[in-house]
C-alpha cells in the first residue's frame, strides 16, 4: 500500500516538473531513496559552467558524467552529516561561502543571478543549500577528526625564522587529486589522464578524475606560499614554468598532480605570531581535506547507486 501511494505521489511529481520545464522528466540515477532525474542533472551542469566555463568544451555525455559524480557525492555527503548534525539551523557562514563562490568564479552577485537565471539552473536559495552542506560536511569532519590533527609548531617555528627578510615564491595552483583501485595499473592510469590533459586541458580533466572538492572549480586552489608547501611537492614543481604541471604525487593512499598557474616573488615583512597562526591554519585544513576523502570515500560503499 505504502509503496503505491509512493509511486502516485512520485508520479504527479513527475508530470508537475515536466510542465514547469516543458520537457520530459525520468530518473537517471537513485542514491537510496533519492533521486536524480535529467532535469537535476541539466541544472548541475549550467551549474558547474559558471563555475568553471572550459566544461563548454567537452561533450554532452561527459559534462552529464561530471554532474552526475556531483549531486551523487552531495547527496551522500548530506546523508552522512543529518546522521549527527541538525541540517535544518542556520549557518552564519553560508553568506560568506556565496561571497567567495561569486569571487572565485570574477562575477558579482547580480550577474551571477543572471546567469543562473538565464542557464535554467538553480536560484539562490538552492546554491545556499548547497552551500549549507559543504559547512556542515566541514563542521562534520572537523568533529570526528579533530583529536587525530597534529602540528608541530616548533618546525612551523623554524620555517618562519627562514623566512625572514627573504623573497619567497607564491604559487597559484590547480590540482588532480585521484585515486587508484586496487587492481588498475598506475601507469595506464596515469596515461590515460595525461592523454585527457593534453586533449581537454587540466581544468577539465580535473573536473572528471578529481576526487578532491576543488574539482568543481577545474581544480583551482588559489595562491600558497611556498613556506607552506611540503618539502617533496616543493622538489616536484620547483623547476616548473607557468602552464606546466608535476609528475603524479603520491600523498597517503591518493595521487596528485599540480599545475602551475602563476608564480609570483614576494617580499617578507613577517609579524611572526601572525604568519604562525596562518601557517597553523593551513596545515590544520591541509589535515582535514585528507580525513574528508578517506571519511567520503569509506561512506560512499554504504550507498546503493543505481543509474538507469
Amino acid at each position: 500500500m505504502f509503496k503505491l501511494i509512493f509511486y502516485k505521489i512520485l508520479f504527479l511529481f513527475f508530470i508537475s516538473i515536466s510542465q514547469s520545464y516543458g520537457e520530459n522528466v525520468f530518473i537517471k540515477v537513485n542514491v537510496d531513496d533519492n533521486i536524480i532525474t535529467n532535469i537535476d542533472i541539466k541544472k548541475e551542469i549550467n551549474y558547474l559552467i559558471v563555475l568553471n566555463p572550459k566544461l563548454l568544451e567537452l561533450d554532452e555525455n561527459s559534462k552529464e558524467e561530471i554532474a552526475k559524480k556531483s549531486i551523487i557525492k552531495e547527496i551522500i555527503k548530506k546523508k552522512e552529516i543529518i546522521k549527527f548534525i541538525d541540517f535544518k539551523k542556520k549557518n552564519s557562514l553560508e553568506d560568506e561561502m556565496l561571497k567567495n563562490l561569486y569571487n572565485k568564479s570574477n562575477i558579482n552577485q547580480n550577474e551571477f543571478e543572471k546567469i543562473l537565471l538565464e542557464k535554467d539552473s538553480y536560484n539562490i536559495e538552492e546554491i545556499k543549500e548547497k552551500l549549507k552542506i559543504e559547512i556542515f560536511w566541514n563542521d562534520l569532519i572537523y568533529l570526528k577528526f579533530k583529536e587525530q590533527i597534529k602540528i608541530d609548531e616548533r618546525e612551523l617555528s623554524k620555517k618562519i625564522e627562514k623566512l625572514s627578510d627573504k623573497d619567497i615564491k607564491e604559487y597559484s595552483l590547480s590540482e588532480i587529486v585521484f585515486e587508484k583501485k586496487k587492481d588498475e595499473s598506475l601507469d595506464v592510469l596515469m596515461k590515460r589522464i595525461n592523454s585527457s590533459i593534453e586533449s581537454i586541458g587540466f581544468e577539465n580533466t580535473a573536473n572528471i578524475y578529481s576526487i578532491s572538492d576543488s574539482a568543481k572549480f577545474g581544480g583551482k586552489i588559489g595562491s600558497i606560499k611556498e613556506s607552506n608547501l611540503s618539502k617533496k611537492i616543493i622538489d616536484e614543481i620547483d623547476n616548473l614554468k607557468q602552464g606546466q604541471h608535476s609528475k603524479v604525487i603520491q600523498i597517503g593512499n591518493n595521487f596528485l598532480i599540480l599545475k602551475i598557474d602563476r608564480i609570483d616573488l614576494k617580499k617578507l615583512e613577517i609579524d611572526k605570531n601572525k604568519e604562525l597562526e596562518k601557517m597553523i591554519k593551513f596545515e590544520t585544513n591541509r589535515q582535514l581535506n585528507k580525513f574528508s576523502k578517506i571519511y567520503f570515500s569509506k561512506s560512499k560503499i554504504n550507498y546503493i547507486i543505481n543509474e538507469k
